[in-house]
């Protein structure tokens, strides 16, 4: 996706110290993988909503990701206070440029927490490219595997998505776990709009525990 949009693919490392690459909730209401404030996803074409929320759609968040930030990229021209601005807001980045007349990240004098935010990434990056410099040993089979899935179009209401679940082959969790977007445990969806909802295929419609087995390739 990063590289659909001709962002730095670097930028994937942003995802891993706003997140750690889960679903989680900040204390200030930002959610996902990319820490998406509701206003701000809603103003980057995301649903958000008491049945849906899209923060937490990896695919669709990642898009709005890239598209916020190739907007900063636009507005500053420079990688590095693009990632500071994600932090920091783009205003609020733009501020501090104007009061301290300065136009490079690495010029300017910042929160603590923003002073600190391109490094991370730099970390991470460095970290996740050459694990065995830091001490983390990883065996190849030690590694998650991708689980491979279909998506089944739903353009009407769900009247419990339990019975689709079940209709599908999976368990509810099953289901959440892969679409947790899904809010609720209906879909009214009165305006017929499309969903594209994700089924893993066998054999990995199994029960939650089995399947992170599976991911980390144990079997029975």
């Amino acid at each position: 996706m990063l590289e659909k949009y001709d962002v730095p693919v670097d930028f994937k490392y942003l995802a891993v110290i706003e997140s750690g690459l889960s679903n989680v909730v900040s204390p200030s209401d930002a959610v996902g993988f990319w820490q998406f404030l509701k206003g701000t996803a809603k103003d980057f074409d995301l649903e958000v909503d008491r049945e849906v929320d899209e923060r937490y759609h990896i695919e669709k968040s990642t898009e709005a990701a890239c598209k916020y930030l190739l907007k900063s990229y636009e507005k500053y021209g420079n990688w590095a206070l693009v990632a500071a601005s994600y932090n920091a807001g783009t205003n609020g980045i733009q501020r501090l440029m104007e009061q301290q007349q300065a136009r490079s990240y690495y010029d300017m004098l910042v929160a603590e927490e923003t002073s600190r935010y391109v490094y991370r990434i730099l970390a991470m990056k460095l970290i996740f490219e050459n694990p065995e410099d830091y001490g983390f040993y990883v065996e190849p089979d030690e590694y998650y595997l991708p689980i491979p899935y279909h998506l089944v179009e739903v353009n009407g209401k769900v009247d419990d998505w339990a019975d689709f679940a079940k209709d599908q082959g999976i368990s509810y969790k099953i289901l959440k776990y892969f679409n947790p977007w899904l809010r609720q445990t209906d879909l009214k969806n009165r305006i017929g709009k499309s969903y594209y909802i994700k089924i893993p295929e066998p054999p990995y419609n199994l029960t939650h525990e089995q399947l992170i087995l599976m991911q980390n390739g144990i079997s029975n």
